[in-house]
């Protein structure tokens, strides 16, 4: 009898023990960690709102530091810093109980607290707008691991033709530039009816390949030519892009005059 009480109290101290190591190790084993670094996600497009999003993580001793969530439009504006100025009105014309800004911010600051985009819901407390894109595009960014410091200066980046061509458009170009790398131009041009020319070309007005004989439309070429730089990250002119014909040179000359300022 006396032995059975000796087994009783040891299984009663042991029994709690291995459930806390057990409980630790399985803490530890499903705890997050990423390589130290910066992580960038952007939009493919830019969708009918007109803003482009992004989300860029700093990771520091493995943990997620910083986050940012974040937007540009094609006249090169800052959604964070056009919110601020008073221009987006989520809660004067939409009722929102806090500007897009400030909910952006609780949204990032609760990655940080989850380490986990997974664990970002649209039941954040004082979050009202969706949290979907900002949940794929911080998982986006972790997938595809830290990226490389670039060479030029972070900023947006924006610069106008003075005048209309003999064609009727003024050329302008906006560019986004994270960690040193070029990571998003738009390419366009505007008429005196304020038709946006690959908007324009878009919806089959522009038309160089039936009345020109061109490969490809405007906006795609145009495409190619932003694609083209974002890869090679060389803002220098070159002679010719592969599935290109269009001109080069206004694009390489705003892209100077964006990049000078």
């Amino acid at each position: 009898m006396k032995k059975l009480s000796i087994i009783l109290i040891v299984l009663t101290v042991m029994v709690p023990f291995l459930f806390f190591v057990g409980c630790a190790k399985k803490s530890e084993t499903t705890a997050l960690s990423y390589s130290d670094g910066f992580y960038f996600a952007i939009d493919d497009e830019y969708p009918s709102s007109g803003w482009k999003e992004y989300v860029t993580l700093t990771v520091k001793d493995g943990k997620i530091e910083s986050a940012n969530w974040n937007g540009i439009d094609k006249n090169g504006n800052d959604k964070k810093e056009y919110d601020k100025g008073g221009n987006y009105n989520m809660v004067k014309f939409g009722g929102a109980q806090a500007e897009w800004y400030e909910q952006a911010q609780r949204l990032e600051a609760f990655l940080i607290s989850t380490q986990d985009p997974s664990k970002v819901t649209d039941s954040v407390s004082g979050v009202s707008i969706g949290t979907d894109e900002f949940v794929k595009l911080a998982a986006k960014a972790l997938k595809a691991g830290p990226q490389k410091k670039g060479n030029y200066t972070d900023g947006i980046y924006y610069a106008i033709k003075d005048d209309f061509d003999s064609s009727g458009w003024k050329d302008y170009i906006s560019v986004l530039i994270l960690n040193g790398n070029i990571v998003d131009v738009y390419w366009s041009a505007f008429d005196k009816n304020n038709n946006d020319k690959k908007d324009y070309d878009r919806g089959g007005n522009y038309n160089m390949v039936k009345f020109g004989g061109a490969q490809a439309e405007w906006y795609e070429q145009a495409q190619r030519v932003e694609n083209n730089l974002i890869k090679t990250q060389n803002s220098e002119t070159v002679d010719a892009i592969g599935g290109v014909s269009i001109s080069l040179g206004e694009f390489y000359e705003l892209l100077k005059k964006a990049l000078d300022k």
